[in-house]
């Protein structure tokens, strides 16, 4: 699997991703306190969608693609709006041909007393990733392994936040590297916000993913998932997943009324399907 985030920008993933995103963000603007969002696999955080890369998968198209100009019910495009603003803020003149990733979305929203760090290790991409942020005090760009980064950088000094961890999955092993990798910073920060994605290609494998943090003695494990069309042989991504560690207390709420309306909207012939389970509870 190869999960750069720039063969694959805008695409079904991206877009639930994205929105679970933008809602736990709006909670922990509730509070005036800041909050500090790390971003450990951050890419170059604003992906061209008619450049090289974006053209030769094409998956924007099915995903946002589709989404942008859809009328969805009254409640769901309440809680999607953060997320289209903040794409549609990279094109003012409403013609989509900018995606914004997961750094850019984030400082849409962050408040004059918030930070993000934002964490790349491809070479190319921390460069582009740092043009992009050139001039931004509330964002700080580091070339680093964001696996190892979990164990410097935690807990951040403003003790709110979250860590999205988003991988390429380009390397066999990612699920167990990402559950290990949870744990071990569970215990240096115990109270923060953990976000993971996943994608859904193998089912035995997110299986055994899951497994792996029930048994981790983690509290408070919600998962997320929309799944476009059914599994196939040879396997192809049919599914995103999210894994949401303390999560904000609306956010169940709020995905029962997204997950099942992003799961229509974004599915092959109606077939989409969602799940919303929490691994652990208190």
């Amino acid at each position: 699997m190869n999960y750069r985030h720039v063969f694959h920008a805008g695409n079904f993933a991206d877009v639930v991703k994205h929105t679970i995103l933008t809602r736990i963000l709006a909670y922990l603007m509730r509070k005036d306190a800041p909050f500090r969002v790390i971003d450990t696999h951050a890419g170059v955080g604003l992906y061209d969608l008619k450049g090289a890369a974006a053209e030769k998968t094409g998956e924007w198209v099915e995903g946002i693609g589709r989404l942008i100009h859809v009328k969805l019910p009254t409640e769901a495009a309440s809680l999607i709006a953060p997320y289209l603003e903040a794409v549609w803020a990279q094109n003012p003149d409403r013609n989509l041909r900018f995606y914004p990733g997961s750094p850019i979305i984030t400082r849409q929203m962050l408040r004059g007393q918030d930070r993000l760090m934002a964490l790349e290790l491809h070479p190319t991409d921390v460069e582009a990733l740092r043009e992009n942020f050139a001039g931004d005090f509330q964002t700080r760009v580091t070339h680093v392994d964001g696996w190892q980064a979990l164990g410097t950088h935690l807990p951040p000094k403003e003790k709110r936040g979250l860590v999205l961890i988003d991988p390429p999955f380009e390397e066999k092993g990612e699920f167990e590297r990402m559950a290990q990798n949870l744990i071990k910073a569970h215990k240096r920060w115990s109270s923060g916000l953990y976000v993971l994605w996943y994608p859904i290609k193998d089912g035995a494998e997110v299986e055994r993913f899951v497994k792996l943090l029930k048994s981790s003695g983690i509290p408070k494990i919600l998962r997320l998932e929309v799944t476009i069309r059914p599994a196939s042989t040879p396997p192809r991504l049919h599914g995103t997943g999210m894994i949401v560690v303390n999560p904000p207390y609306v956010l169940e709420d709020e995905m029962r009324v997204l997950l099942p309306v992003l799961a229509e909207q974004l599915s092959e012939e109606g077939r989409g399907r969602h799940l919303i389970e929490w691994i652990a509870g208190e």
